[in-house]
């Protein structure tokens, strides 16, 4: 495997000399999004939380790998930065495209704007963005998912499992998105066992995403959730979501992962054996397959769907403990079968 270049931007007056220090793809390309070299390169600007969070950006860092190691393609990273805005990631992306970077792939509806101004300038280059639809051009692909079906399923889990008939979510930040992870999840609980109770909760209202990258915030909402009667959380909330998962195991109780199977996270193994499951979102094979795209010559454009029609969203079954819940499972499984064949519509909104 090649090695990946990472790039810290620490904002616009630094952004330049950090680029400068980094080989990520030959010499400075034109405007038009072409490189110098003859190396395919491919590049990835991490969400809040960055590389490392076992959780969103990491899926997208596997396809990344999966990428150098299978395609041959030279991988370039780039870290956000906290309080940065619009500018800095204006910025970002226009520096990771300028290096001859193609695709280069936003992770997160975060990056929607300075896509929008970026995407355009360079008009042979890909751009993706992972979880949003609202901007769109010839040369951006939308790599979007049907989280709220994968979420229905963790709450058939959650309610089958469950002792006490509480269970919680907790959403990392207030927004469009993170709400389908709550609307699938209480709808999946409800449609289990009408009479369980979902505790919810949202670390952060926007602008501030620190509910998205403090694991302290995801903890103590776990806490009180676990307090207030919860043997189940699932946590939407990115690295937040790790403390989540700390508290519940600390507690004996059960935690659902997401996006991620948290279940083998390297960084998360301390308390993998309270992870029931994970809500995963197929964010690498989202991200291999704009690379393979590019790479072959026929790059990948428009929104691009992921659901349980197609293995996008799903829920893991790594742990052995859940393997051994026949009644869960086949619960899981007809309900995945009913979303399927369209005999249950999971709701976008709670």
């Amino acid at each position: 495997m090649r090695r990946i270049t990472r790039i810290a931007t620490v904002g616009l007056a630094s952004a330049a000399l950090a680029l400068s220090a980094t080989a990520c793809g030959g010499k400075k390309s034109s405007d038009t999004g072409s490189s110098d070299s003859k190396e395919a390169t491919a590049a990835i600007a991490y969400d809040i939380g960055g590389r490392g969070d076992q959780s969103f950006n990491d899926a997208a860092y596997a396809g990344l790998q999966k990428a150098e190691s299978e395609l041959k393609v030279k991988g370039a990273e780039a870290e956000p930065t906290d309080g940065e805005g619009e500018a800095d990631k204006v910025q970002r992306l226009t520096e990771l495209a300028r290096k001859g970077n193609n695709p280069v792939i936003g992770v997160g509806f975060a990056y929607a704007p300075a896509i929008k101004k970026v995407a355009p300038k360079f008009p042979n280059t890909t751009f993706g963005i992972i979880d949003d639809t609202s901007v769109t051009g010839p040369n951006i692909a939308n790599l979007v998912f049907n989280e709220e079906q994968g979420s229905y399923l963790a709450g058939v889990a959650a309610a089958k499992v469950s002792k006490t008939g509480t269970v919680g979510f907790i959403g990392g930040v207030e927004v469009p998105l993170i709400k389908k992870f709550e609307a699938g999840f209480a709808q999946g609980v409800k449609d289990t066992n009408p009479n369980a109770k979902v505790l919810s909760q949202y670390l952060t209202q926007p602008p501030n995403f620190d509910g998205f990258a403090k694991p302290d915030l995801g903890k103590a909402a776990a806490q009180g959730q676990l307090d207030a009667g919860a043997d189940v959380v699932y946590a939407a909330a990115g690295l937040a979501g790790s403390g989540a998962i700390e508290a519940a195991s600390a507690k004996g109780k059960w935690a659902i992962g997401v996006d991620s199977d948290q279940y083998n996270q390297a960084g998360l193994s301390k308390y993998k054996d309270a992870i029931l499951t994970s809500v995963t979102k197929d964010v690498s094979d989202s991200v291999f397959d704009l690379i393979k795209s590019v790479k072959d010559g026929k790059p990948t454009t428009g929104e691009i769907r992921y659901g349980l029609d197609k293995d996008g969203v799903g829920l893991a079954d790594s742990n052995p403990k859940y393997k051994e819940m026949a009644d869960v499972i086949a619960a899981v499984e007809k309900a995945k079968a009913d979303i399927i064949a369209k005999k249950i519509t999971v709701k976008t909104t709670p």
